[in-house]
């Protein structure tokens, strides 16, 4: 009965309409995202080698040193796990493009779903941004190092000209996600490949290419010899913290796949499992990369050389000039595919948002293009390299918040009978489930915390970490619009049926129920229309 169609569509399509429409939306993409296509995308959003790149100076030279780089990715990579796991069961439940934005108001009592929802909407808003500005800032720095290396040093960088670089990617990347959802999808699916299969390269040249008697010993890449406070009065415990900075930025942005799932072919499973996948993946293959970039790093002190990146600097040492620039060629392909999949994540978010009247744009991002089904406009010049260190920090504290409220309110309101939440085919049992929640909403107020320190004391206009100021300004703003106006015709995320989706959101009893008679009208529209 599932699937049968005279069109070309995917045959899981029906279902995961019926799920979209039981929700309260109607759908408006082409289901093109195959489950290979969505691990990739899943994947792609984390970038691995080009992440760990563009932020591998922070524990190595502004935290604790190169311990701090390896005992900090293995620590916050399990805290992720369960922050990936618990998004993915929401994501399994509420498959739509809104993410967890949409989630959020099924899972809290009607009186708070407009002020939750708008809170949640715009926290990962910000962070989707700042994502993309902070990911695209690290690009034009990766490309304008390749160039200094290639030049012998005769190539000059200089802030005007990281600007133009970073204007450009963007323009290219707004270009790129205004096509088609097929074609999108499929320069995705081959994402995951570059993006593994780098990082794989990378780890097996550097440890040939690297003599024995060069390589550092056990106690300097996990012991106390790799512990060098350089975040001058901070005790040397809060400095081995500030090198959570790398994990936390490269394994964030969880609900992007979210954002896509109107798009993927039997969401409900395809989603919130690209998403474990990609967490456990990302964290160890992510932990066997910083080890080796440690044990190979050679002397603290020539970092980060004359490429200003610590990463490309250890990479030039041991395998040279051709073959570093060979290889990083690819490390930045990851990076152009990482913008690329947060751009079109931010895309659908902005969206949602807006088709729900959560901005002040009167619905024009609400809109997807009659010819390539894609939202309008596809070109996002949202992104900037102003306080680009704090933008890296601002995008994990932004995301992460605004994660772990519908995760809190999902446990908090389990019992109100305004709030019914089934579910999906990705669940954790009860008390690993419970555990999981508990740990990871602990876990991200903390590093939240951590995050917005300035990194290095005494803290001077230099050296302050504008995160907080950043994030502070841009929720005070919003909600004061909120107060003042937008609370008059924003009542939360809204289904584009008729009906409300608090009101309307899959319930333990009506939801399989609500599913199949949609499934057998379209059966039944399908059979007239052959006859």
């Amino acid at each position: 009965m599932f699937g049968r169609s005279k069109s070309p569509e995917p045959k899981a399509s029906f279902d995961d309409d019926a799920a979209l429409e039981a929700l309260g939306y109607k759908p408006s993409f082409k289901r093109e995202f195959t489950n290979i296509a969505t691990i990739s995308f899943a994947f792609s959003i984390m970038g691995m080698c080009s992440s760990i790149a563009t932020t591998f100076d922070t524990p190595m030279l502004y935290a604790a040193g190169p311990a701090s780089a390896v005992w900090c990715w293995i620590l916050g990579a399990c805290m992720c796990l369960t922050l990936g796991a618990s998004i993915a069961e929401i994501v399994s439940a509420f498959p739509t493009a809104g993410g967890l934005y949409t989630a959020s108001a099924a899972l809290v009592p009607k009186r708070f779903r407009a002020p939750v929802g708008f809170t949640v909407g715009w926290l990962n808003l910000l962070g989707q941004v700042a994502g993309v500005s902070s990911t695209e800032f690290g690009l034009a720095r990766m490309i304008l190092a390749a160039a200094v290396i290639g030049t012998d040093g005769a190539f000059e960088v200089t802030q005007h000209k990281i600007v133009g670089v970073f204007i450009g990617l963007l323009a290219v990347h707004g270009i790129l996600n205004s096509l088609a959802t097929k074609w999108l999808a499929r320069m995705t699916s081959s994402f995951v490949f570059v993006n593994v299969g780098a990082t794989i390269i990378i780890i097996i040249v550097m440890l040939a290419m690297t003599p024995r008697s060069e390589m550092h010993p056990p106690n300097y890449v996990f012991g106390s010899a790799g512990i060098v406070n350089e975040a001058g009065a901070w005790p040397t415990g809060i400095a081995f913290l500030f090198g959570l900075l790398s994990v936390q930025w490269t394994m964030t942005d969880y609900d992007a796949t979210a954002h896509i799932s109107e798009e993927v072919q039997r969401a409900a499973y395809a989603a919130p499992s690209a998403i474990f996948v990609a967490v456990v993946g990302t964290g160890l293959i992510g932990w066997l990369l910083n080890i080796v970039m440690v044990l190979c790093s050679g002397p603290l002190a020539d970092l980060p050389g004359p490429s200003g990146m610590s990463f490309f600097q250890i990479m030039f040492l041991r395998i040279g000039k051709t073959g570093t620039l060979i290889l990083w060629v690819f490390v930045c392909f990851t990076a152009f595919a990482v913008v690329q999949t947060a751009l079109q994540a931010t895309a659908r978010t902005l969206y949602a948002i807006s088709r729900d009247h959560g901005l002040p744009d009167r619905g024009v991002f609400g809109t997807v293009s009659t010819r390539t089904k894609t939202p309008l406009p596809g070109l996002l010049d949202l992104a900037s390299p102003i306080a680009a260190n704090a933008i890296f920090a601002l995008t994990t504290v932004a995301l992460d918040l605004s994660y772990i409220v519908p995760i809190a309110c999902r446990r908090i309101f389990r019992n109100h009978p305004d709030v019914h939440f089934k579910p999906g085919p990705f669940s954790m049992p009860g008390a690993i489930g419970w555990a999981a929640n508990c740990i990871c909403v602990t876990w991200t107020m903390f590093i939240a915390i951590i995050l917005c320190f300035p990194t290095y004391l005494p803290t001077t206009a230099q050296t302050m970490n504008y995160a907080s100021v950043i994030f502070g300004g841009v929720l005070t703003l919003a909600l004061t619009w909120y107060i003042l106006d937008a609370h008059k015709y924003y009542k939360g995320p809204q289904g584009n049926v008729g009906r409300h989706l608090g009101e309307n959101a899959l319930s333990n009893e009506s939801s399989e129920r609500d599913v199949v008679q949609l499934v057998a009208d379209d059966d039944e529209k399908l059979k007239n229309d052959e006859k």
